[in-house]
């Protein structure tokens, strides 16, 4: 168990993979904040905006990007 976890960090960590994320995070971030704090950006209400949420919705695309690649790596690899 440990060493799978550790392999999954191992692939996580790749440089390929945590630039792939990085791109996806970015863009399905920017049009979720758009929508769900979109007033708030557009009129740069800075003061107003919930920043737990602006960042919260940045990671987890990241997080399901960085899983779903780990996850085909991970079963390329037992084929």
């Amino acid at each position: 168990m440990i060493r799978k976890v550790n392999k999954a960090v191992k692939i996580a960590s790749e440089r390929e993979i945590v630039i792939s994320s990085i791109k996806v995070a970015l863009v399905v971030g920017c049009v979720l904040n758009l929508i769900n704090q979109g007033e708030k950006l557009i009129a740069l209400d800075f003061k107003q905006l919930n920043l737990l949420k602006f960042f919260i919705t940045f990671s987890v695309p990241y997080m399901v990007s960085t899983y779903a690649s780990v996850k085909v790596k991970l079963e390329r690899e037992r084929v």
